[in-house]
């Protein structure tokens, strides 16, 4: 498994905002859409972060991977969680918001700025604050058909 720094020249590391959206007291993760990169991209290139509304994404914290749902509201997409398993980032209200827990550790609140880094666009990012360097297992996950099917099975 390949081990990538988050300095490494393949990775692009974005700055992306905390935001409170709907009803919720808990930071979420504000992602930009691609026509707002420009002068957020700190290094690396990235035209575009593959994530869709919908999307359930694998976010590495901390050096542990997580599953985490893109979500949208009326400002964009958003990710709003970070949980141990796919059924329960479909599930969100059932097992620990590892995301929460970590933007509480790190005093993290709406308005402050964390680095989102794209290991493998469309499949792994990485949640870092700034100016902290981590090490990601840039694993690729199932072909989309495999994980059709486990997701399927899952329910």
């Amino acid at each position: 498994m390949p081990r990538v720094p988050s300095d490494d020249e393949g990775v692009a590391s974005i700055r992306v905002s905390l935001a409170r959206s709907g009803g919720t007291r808990r930071p979420c993760v504000r992602i930009p859409n691609d026509d707002e990169l420009d002068g957020r991209v700190e290094s690396g290139t990235c035209e575009s972060l593959s994530l869709a509304a919908g999307d359930v994404i694998r976010v590495a914290i901390d050096r542990e991977e997580y599953h985490a749902p893109v979500r949208s509201d009326s400002e964009g997409r958003i990710i709003r969680g970070a949980f141990d398993n796919r059924r329960l980032a479909r599930e969100p209200g059932e097992g620990a918001n590892r995301l929460a827990e970590w933007l509480d550790e790190n005093d993290r609140e709406p308005g402050d700025v964390i680095v989102l880094d794209v290991v493998v666009p469309g499949e792994l990012y990485g949640l870092r604050i700034p100016g902290e360097r981590t090490v990601y297992e840039a694993n690729r996950g199932p072909r989309s058909s495999l994980s059709d099917i486990a997701r399927d099975l899952d329910g």
